[in-house]
């Protein structure tokens, strides 16, 4: 297994919300732009797409409330393991320590072609997180790919459990 670490990042939002915003995997349908939604199906542990004429699948394996959620393949072309971390950062109850671990199996040519640019893609996903937190909006991004009145930043409902953008 090829393990890839990003970044660490201190998003401005305690990690309960943080945590709660990955928990449901319907949530990931939400940050998809509207022609990117066919053949995408998800429910509160997988999400399944089809992409370039592949199945790709991703579960939860584990949740560890408020802490870390695991995610493993579920149906991809290869293994891979992705751990989500939601650490409190330093004294302050109102902001993480975001930070991805991945470990894939990869073949030597694929770890060679990919291993740079999944550590580049968990990195930029810990840059934005971060930048959301702090009403940034992230690098790269387009503010018009948004529909209209979608507000990236997003707020936890505790009532119904789900995170509202």
């Amino acid at each position: 297994m090829t393990n890839i670490s990003s970044k660490h990042a201190v998003v401005s939002k305690a990690p309960y919300i943080l945590y709660m915003a990955f928990v449901d995997m319907r949530n990931f349908l939400r940050f998809l732009p509207e022609d990117k939604k066919e053949g995408v199906t998800a429910d509160y542990d997988s999400i399944n797409a089809t992409v370039q004429g592949f199945n790709v699948g991703v579960k939860v394996k584990d949740r560890v409330p408020y802490s870390r959620i695991s995610f493993v393949d579920n149906g991809a072309p290869f293994a891979f393991n992705v751990d989500l971390w939601f650490d409190a950062s330093g004294g302050d109850p109102d902001k993480t320590d975001f930070h991805i671990d991945a470990s894939a199996d990869l073949n030597f040519m694929m770890k060679m072609v990919l291993g740079g640019k999944i550590k580049d893609a968990l990195d930029k996903i810990v840059d934005s997180m971060a930048a959301l937190s702090e009403g940034k909006m992230p690098e790269g991004i387009d503010p018009s790919m948004f529909p209209e009145g979608f507000d990236p930043h997003g707020t936890w409902n505790p009532n119904d459990g789900t995170w509202r953008v």
